[in-house]
Parts: C-alpha cells; structure tokens; sequence
C-alpha cells in the first residue's frame, strides 16, 4: 500500500495550486500530464487535493513536483 501524506498542517494544497496557477497549468492539463508519468489521477483528485480534502499519496506529489518543475521544499513549506 503506498504511503499518503497528510495534509494536516502543512499546506501542500494550496501550494500546488498557487505554483500551477503561477505556472498557467489548468488543472486538466496538470492531471493528463500526471497520467504520462503512469499516475492514475481524476480532476476531481486533484481538487480535492488542492483543497486538502483528500490525502496526497507520494506518488502524487512526486508527479506534481516533476510536472510543476519545483522542489519538495517549495510544496511542502
């Protein structure tokens, strides 16, 4: 079973979103890149991800890092 990150304290949602926001990625784009790297992922995921309604499983955010072009520091801090 893959580990899932909580997203009690740390806020990884509103991370990825305002660096996808800041990057013009749309959201449906985001997921299709996400499916390229072989991670099964919805657009309802995604924002349930950015709202921190839904624990983000550490190949999830591995992918978002990778299609954000960013560092585990800037979407964890």
């Amino acid at each position: 079973m893959e580990q899932k990150i909580k997203q009690d304290e740390i806020f990884i949602g509103q991370n990825i979103r305002r660096i996808r926001k800041e990057k013009g990625i749309r959201q449906t784009e985001m997921v299709a890149l996400m499916q390229l790297q072989n991670v099964p992922v919805t657009r309802e995921a995604l924002v349930k991800i950015e709202r921190a309604i839904q624990h983000i499983q550490a190949s999830q955010l591995r992918a978002i890092r990778n299609v954000l072009e960013t560092t585990y520091d800037e979407l964890l801090k």
